[in-house]
Parts: structure tokens; C-alpha cells; sequence
């Protein structure tokens, strides 16, 4: 795969978690959260985008939400369950990016806020259609997700090199 053949971005908040005596790295999801995540499973099937990988939080929420997600999916896609992603700010979040290998071309991350949302503003340093303006007025939601495309190598991700192209939230 060339280098400059555009790349997507899928950032992806988990779903509705509920609240029982656990610690917050294990809290599940909520009834109405599975119902989301299955949901955004199907959104993100419809946008079209092949995912080749998906970078998942190690905290239960997160990996409840990708396994219904995925279920949605044509074809699972390599999944890697990544415990840095927990409470990660946007720039950890595009350091764990930068490591991406070249020959992927269009990934899924699953995480929290604010890093998720943190991170969308943070890349977007342009937007297609009224993405942003939805993106601004709904904040980031549970089992809400923004895509963002840029060319060039993972490495070469930074601030301000993306264009947010798509943002979809459950009650979208």
C-alpha cells in the first residue's frame, strides 16, 4: 500500500457503562449500552470503511462494546487489546497511532473520554459537512464515534492532519 493513499480513523467511545461496586476498570455496560454498541456497530458498517485494525481499551466497557460492534461487521478485523488506551490523553493516543505498521490502512479505536473526544478536536484540523457542527453540539456520548481520514504514514499523524469526515452519535 502506498503511503499516500488516504487512511480513516475511526474514534469510538464506549457504551453506556453501568455503575455496580467494581473498580472503574471493570465497570460493565448497561442494558441501553449494549443496545448502542450494537447499533454503532451497524453505523459503522454502513459508512463503508474496511477496518484492518482495532485498537481496544483493556477495560470491560470497552471490550463489551467492541465485541458487540464487531458482531455487525462483514468481516472482523484484527483486534489488539490495548491497556495504554485506558485514561489516555489525545497525544498518548497519537503516539500509540505513530505505531501503527504502514501496510494497515484504516483503524478502529475503542476508549474513553476525554481522550476520545480530546483527540477528535485534536486531529480535525478540517471538516466535511456539518460534522464538526453535530461533533460540537452532541460532545461525544456514549457509543458515539467521529471519523477522520489523512494521507501520508501513521507516523506522520499529528495535530491538525486529519479532516473529520463522518461523527455519529446514538441518538443521531
Amino acid at each position: 500500500m502506498s503511503v499516500a493513499e488516504p487512511r480513516r480513523i475511526v474514534l469510538f467511545r464506549h457504551a453506556k457503562a453501568d455503575w455496580p461496586q467494581v473498580t472503574d476498570h471493570e465497570r460493565p455496560l448497561a442494558d441501553r449500552g449494549r443496545q448502542d454498541a450494537a447499533v454503532a456497530g451497524r453505523k459503522l458498517t454502513d459508512t463503508g470503511i474496511p477496518v484492518d485494525l482495532a485498537l481496544c481499551s483493556t477495560a470491560t466497557r470497552t471490550r463489551e462494546t467492541w465485541k458487540l460492534a464487531v458482531h455487525e461487521f462483514p468481516h472482523r478485523p484484527k483486534t489488539v487489546y490495548e491497556e495504554r488506551i485506558y485514561e489516555a490523553s489525545p497525544g498518548e493516543l497519537i503516539a500509540l497511532l505513530n505505531e501503527t505498521a504502514d501496510d494497515v490502512r484504516n483503524v478502529v479505536l475503542v476508549g474513553h473520554n476525554p481522550g476520545i473526544e480530546g483527540l477528535a478536536e485534536v486531529l480535525s484540523g478540517a471538516a466535511e459537512g456539518d460534522a464538526r457542527e453535530r461533533m460540537t453540539r452532541r460532545g461525544f456520548p456514549a457509543a458515539a464515534f467521529a471519523v477522520l481520514a489523512f494521507e501520508g504514514s501513521w507516523k506522520s499523524l499529528e495535530p491538525g492532519t486529519a479532516t473529520l469526515v463522518d461523527y455519529w452519535a446514538p441518538s443521531e
